[in-house]
């Protein structure tokens, strides 16, 4: 009778045991905040503006904001955004401006050539420099080359001083530039022969 008890009994234990290491199908341990996704562009706000709608009822805000986007190895992007909120308004612009990611030529930290950019009455002008330069450029200008990673370059804005405006006009700058080999494959000849 004893055996048998023993018997029993070291049945029930294992029982317990795989009751133990068996776990629900949908547990809320394995449920958390999710892991956040790593950005494939850095963004910069260029400018945030208030938009005032009056109406018979009262005034009605609203912001607008622009917002580039890069890599700072040759990739970036402009885009713009509205709504009722701030955030809202950043979040609208940065996912237009990583739609609108364009590839643009850099040889060694600088543009292959000098360029104008014109967008409405805004003018801006692009020269290559030297290494050690730096970025001499001011406001929209500066974040639209520092996020498309330019080391290197001078910069001057001869029209309108509106920012948006700026801004691209500094990417249809970039956009422009072409380095030898492209004009090359182009022309159908040689990188010797253009040089």
């Amino acid at each position: 009778m004893e055996k048998e008890i023993e018997q029993v009994e070291g049945v029930k234990s294992t029982e317990k045991v795989e009751k133990t290491e068996r776990k629900p199908r949908h547990s809320k341990e394995k449920r958390g905040p999710r892991p956040k996704q790593q950005k494939l562009y850095e963004e910069e706000v260029i400018s945030i503006g208030r938009v005032t709608k009056v109406t018979k009822g009262g005034r009605h805000f609203r912001f607008s904001a622009v917002v580039v986007v890069g890599d700072r190895k040759g990739k970036v992007g402009l885009g713009t955004g509205k709504s009722n909120e701030v955030p809202d308004a950043i979040k609208k612009a940065s996912q237009a401006a990583a739609k609108n990611v364009v590839k643009i030529s850099i040889v060694e930290g600088t543009i292959p050539h000098e360029a104008t950019g014109v967008c409405g009455a805004s003018k801006v002008m692009l020269k290559p420099a030297t290494k050690g330069t730096g970025v001499k450029a001011g406001g929209p200008v500066r974040s639209v080359l520092e996020m498309a990673g330019v080391k290197d370059i001078l910069s001057k804005s001869l029209g309108s001083s509106t920012k948006v405006n700026m801004a691209y006009a500094t990417l249809e700058a970039l956009k422009s530039q072409r380095t030898v080999e492209e004009v090359a494959r182009l022309r159908g000849k040689k990188v010797e022969e253009i040089r």
